[in-house]
């Protein structure tokens, strides 16, 4: 006999762009929006019956419709704008999950209405909403970081199949997912994300790598450690490597200066850190 066990459906990929005209000096929001419900839906899955089916595409008017009601401050306080409104209208769904990527979008100079493309970056915000609590987790994606000194990898496990060989002096590139939980309220998401993300540069760019997880380990620890409002915060660094080239056949030296950078493979580094 076959079980239901698991249901969600949803809206996915509602691209909005924002122009806040303030004067002349506007602003832009550009962002992804997916939006999920979970709760007494089984019928529609098993027996074709749509009464409480609220159609994706009102879904995605709905995107559209709050963003104009009310100008957008923050990502994460416009998915729980959205959590809210659905739940309070439906009252057979248990859960809204609103999971947002925003595009950033840089002003030229001090221009009030040209901008360009803050390029492969993006802002996360993901809201659930459910009848008795809600979780906000804030974030970046694809942030593409590099040190060219203080980084080295050695004293590693060998075996016959190990050719890499020990350095103290490497270049240390990754592309940084990051995503951190706040147990009390935020006021403002903006200014907190602004400063996690600076304390998650500056502390790359300083510390003495002596692995990526060395780094990343410390890049976690000191937002733990400034930020009282984070309980957790989650890194994903894979190690983008540039290969040196070996030049000798020229008859030239290569002093760590001339690389390849390649896609992949790549090494992959992930873990949580929590407040005690």
């Amino acid at each position: 006999m076959a079980v239901l066990t698991f249901d969600t459906y949803g809206k996915t990929r509602v691209r909005l762009l924002q122009v806040r005209r303030d004067g002349a000096r506007h602003g832009v929001t550009e962002m992804t929006v997916q939006v999920l419900f979970e709760g007494d839906l089984a019928e529609s899955y098993t027996a074709g019956d749509n009464r409480k089916i609220l159609p994706t595409d009102t879904m995605k008017n709905t995107v559209y419709a709050l963003a104009r009601r009310k100008p957008i401050a923050s990502a994460e306080g416009f998915a729980c704008d959205l959590g809210r409104h659905f739940l309070s209208r439906l009252a057979h769904v248990h859960q809204v999950k609103v999971e947002i990527s925003e595009t950033p979008w840089n002003r030229i100079a001090d221009h009030g209405s040209a901008f360009t493309h803050g390029g492969h970056e993006r802002r996360t915000a993901a809201c659930v909403f459910t009848r008795s609590a809600h979780t906000v987790v804030s974030g970046l994606r694809d942030l593409q970081i590099l040190k060219t000194a203080d980084s080295g990898f050695s004293g590693y496990l060998k075996d016959e199949y190990t050719t890499l060989p020990e350095t103290t002096d490497r270049l240390l590139g990754t592309i940084l997912d990051a995503d951190w939980t706040c147990s009390s309220p935020v006021q403002d998401f903006n200014g907190l994300h602004a400063a996690i993300r600076s304390k998650l540069l500056d502390v790359f760019a300083a510390h003495h790598s002596l692995s990526v997880q060395h780094t990343l380990f410390a890049m976690a620890r000191s937002v733990i450690d400034r930020f009282a409002e984070v309980d957790q915060i989650h890194l994903v660094m894979p190690n983008t490597h540039c290969l040196l080239i070996d030049l000798s056949k020229f008859g030239l030296d290569n002093p760590n200066q001339i690389f390849m950078p390649v896609d992949e493979p790549s090494g992959l580094i992930e873990a949580k850190v929590s407040r005690d």
